[in-house]
């Protein structure tokens, strides 16, 4: 699984990104200051940095030249200023990408994969989770079934691979609906159940790890 190292001095901006990064099936580490990220960066690797630059003791220009100068780690800027002078002049210490607030949490994830790939880090560590003979590729959006690939639909792929992330783990059909399709969609518990159905049918042999929590919603039991 690849690390993201998230680093603001806001708490709220923290946990909105840890929840998409999450997610999308990265693993998250957190520093509210510079100084604590580049601490972290000493002790643990990160395939990418996420980096506010205003930050308190250490902002972020100062801390990622710190962090370039231990390891060769992806860093996104993360800004409520604008000035194409901060902008060039992180691209100068290295910088990979640079995001102005307020952002689109989705557009930043966006720009994490779109680095991590030119980067080669998408494909060099691709997670594929093996589960008897049901093997899942996500970052390759692929799922086999002893063998033989199965054909789902693009939100039975993000059903599925939602489940897995967060395997063993009960998720309401409210969570699923809000998280999957949306909080602006205008369905109803039966859009989940319809395709969890039809993600079953597919899975075969294996459509019992997808268990049913009367009352509850699902879970997908590793």
């Amino acid at each position: 699984m690849q690390k993201i190292l998230i680093v603001d001095d806001e708490a709220k901006i923290r946990a909105v990104i840890r929840e998409y990064a999450e997610f999308n099936g990265y693993g998250v580490s957190e520093a509210a200051d510079g100084m604590s990220a580049v601490a972290k960066c000493k002790e643990e690797n990160f395939d990418m940095v996420i980096l506010d630059i205003m930050m308190p003791k250490f902002d972020g220009f100062s801390a990622c030249k710190e962090i370039k100068k231990l390891k060769d780690i992806p860093v996104i800027m993360l800004s409520a200023r604008g000035e194409e002078y901060d902008k060039l002049f992180g691209f100068e210490l290295g910088v990979d990408d640079y995001v102005v607030k307020p952002f689109s949490p989705k557009e930043l994830m966006a720009r994490v994969n779109a680095v991590l790939s030119r980067r080669g880090g998408a494909e060099s560590r691709a997670e594929v989770l093996a589960f008897d003979g049901l093997e899942i590729d996500m970052p390759a959006r692929s799922v086999t079934v002893d063998g033989k690939k199965a054909e789902l639909t693009p939100k039975e792929y993000e059903l599925l691979f939602y489940l897995v992330r967060n395997k063993n783990i009960a998720m309401s059909r409210d969570k699923l609906l809000s998280d999957i399709w949306g909080y602006d969609f205008f369905g109803d518990d039966r859009t989940i159940d319809t395709h969890i159905k039809n993600l079953r049918n597919n899975l075969g042999p294996y459509r019992s790890r997808i268990v049913t929590l009367r009352g509850v919603g699902y879970k997908f039991e590793a």
